[in-house]
């Protein structure tokens, strides 16, 4: 397998060590279930693949996904399918809807109760990126795996 370093000096392998997905139906459960299915995941590939993955990285993959999923739910009809793939060095949550409308982060308002699932998403991951689909949305955000003090997210 071949490998190239990237922006922020960590080798990574060219493809995706580890990729899952899946199909969420939308009921009161989901989102739970997404959240386990993504712990689930970063045991695997912290257990089979050896891959540092540190207690601040489980915790905001499973708030970014908790997000990602409540965020769907409400404004997106019919079943959500949640994918998670893993680098060397990160894990991208990719969560697609039906719905072909772009979120679009609010403006800040200290007064507005809830509503701001996609403010926190962007401030906790190293990237966010909105595609739309022939039918609906993919929206992904991408969390490092490893603490880094030194590292700012780009």
């Amino acid at each position: 397998m071949e490998s190239t370093a990237d922006g922020d000096g960590c080798t990574t392998p060219d493809e995706h060590l580890m990729r899952v997905g899946y199909a969420l139906d939308g009921d009161d459960g989901c989102i739970a279930d997404a959240r386990h299915h993504a712990a689930a995941f970063l045991d695997r590939a912290s257990d089979d693949q050896h891959l540092p993955v540190s207690a601040r990285a489980r915790d905001l993959t499973q708030l970014v996904v908790s997000e990602l999923v409540t965020n769907t739910r409400k404004h997106a009809p019919g079943p959500v399918l949640l994918e998670l793939r893993i680098t060397a060095c990160r894990v991208e949550i990719t969560v697609w809807d039906s719905d072909p409308r772009v979120p679009v982060a609010r403006a800040a308002d200290p007064h507005r109760v809830g509503q701001h699932g996609l403010e926190i998403v962007k401030a906790v991951a190293e990237d966010f990126d909105v595609r739309r689909a022939p039918t609906g949305k993919r929206i992904t955000a991408r969390i490092t795996l490893a603490d880094d003090p030194g590292h700012a997210p780009t």
